[in-house]
This record gives structure tokens, sequence and C-alpha cells, in this order.
């Protein structure tokens, strides 16, 4: 965890907001006393309704080529 004054977390806000986005915890003091810390928030996510998803796969065609398409994400990495 990161100590960090006030006045220069006033100074660096974006910067330090950003180091907390990544999971970095932030301490902020006044005087030297701890007063604050910043830690990311857990994302919630929002379940997934299974009717909805069949609707919506069942009416696709199927892909003879989808084993291509997923290792070629998988070979770019874009999964």
């Amino acid at each position: 965890m990161d100590d960090v004054n006030l006045a220069d977390a006033k100074a660096h806000l974006s910067e330090l907001v950003a180091r907390a986005e990544a999971g970095e915890a932030i301490r902020i003091s006044r005087r030297g006393k701890p007063v604050v810390q910043l830690t990311p928030l857990a994302q919630s996510r929002k379940p997934i309704d299974l009717k909805t998803l069949r609707l919506v796969t069942d009416t696709l065609p199927p892909s003879a080529d989808a084993p291509d398409i997923v290792r070629t994400m998988r070979d770019e990495e874009r999964y």
C-alpha cells in the first residue's frame, strides 16, 4: 500500500484513481495521519438470462468454420 499526503493527492488525483482501478490500494494522509484509502470497487456482473441467450443462439445458423475462428482468436490473443 502506498502512502500519499493530501497535497500530492490533490495534484495527482487522476493518476491515483487510475492506480486504484488497476488494483492498488492507496492511503491518503493529512498531517501525517491516514484519513482515507482508495481501493478498487468489486465490479458486479449482470446475471445471464438463459432464455434470452437461447432465443438468440437458436436463430443463428450453424457455422462449419467455428473451430477455425476460435483458433484464430486464440492465436491473435483476442479472447
